[in-house]
């Protein structure tokens, strides 16, 4: 092949793949969790708990689509007052049982299975809701709820309950977007 088809042609491959990737169309459904994309710096603080240490948390969010735009995906280092740990979440529409569902993976839960937790889209309001408790712990039901302020400022509130329906604050925090 001439050597400066090749050049040519490799880049065209390429560029035809990168602009594949950016035009695959994403349902309504997808659209709304767009409003997470891009790096985040939340500040908050917990209560203390025998689920939680009382003291100030930082998060570092960063989220981005998959290639084929059906997951968003987020990584995270956290530094709780119990001390640092990181995680992956994966955030999807599941088209079959038309509920959102999002799964983590995080390094402070040694050998524990990652999370799964259906998710709750209303409006400007996310809840990420999944059962606690192991080792004779009263089952508990344990929810993170997000809420979109605008497109650059969110709150979380971390929230526990042994019957799913009252809730007891944990923690709670504020998040930026950065430019």
């Amino acid at each position: 092949m001439n050597r400066f088809l090749k050049p040519a042609l490799i880049w065209l491959l390429s560029s035809a793949s990168a602009f594949a990737a950016e035009a695959v169309p994403m349902s309504p459904e997808l659209q709304v969790l767009d409003k997470a994309v891009g790096k985040w710096t939340y500040h908050g603080t917990n209560v203390q708990s025998a689920y939680s240490k009382a003291g100030k948390w930082t998060w570092e969010m960063d989220c981005d689509w998959s290639a084929n735009r059906i997951y968003l995906v987020c990584s995270f280092a956290m530094d709780w007052p119990e001390g640092p740990d990181h995680s992956v979440s994966i955030s999807t529409y599941n088209t079959l049982d038309k509920a959102y569902w999002h799964y983590e993976v995080i390094d402070d839960y040694k050998g524990n299975k990652p999370v799964i937790s259906r998710m709750t889209v209303d409006g400007d309001t996310w809840t990420d809701a999944s059962d606690l408790g192991a080792g004779g712990k009263t089952p508990s039901h344990y929810r993170v709820v997000y809420r979109y302020l605008s497109s650059t400022q969110a709150e979380v509130k971390f929230e526990i309950s042994g019957d799913g329906v009252h809730w007891t604050i944990l923690g709670q925090g504020e998040g930026v977007k950065q430019p």
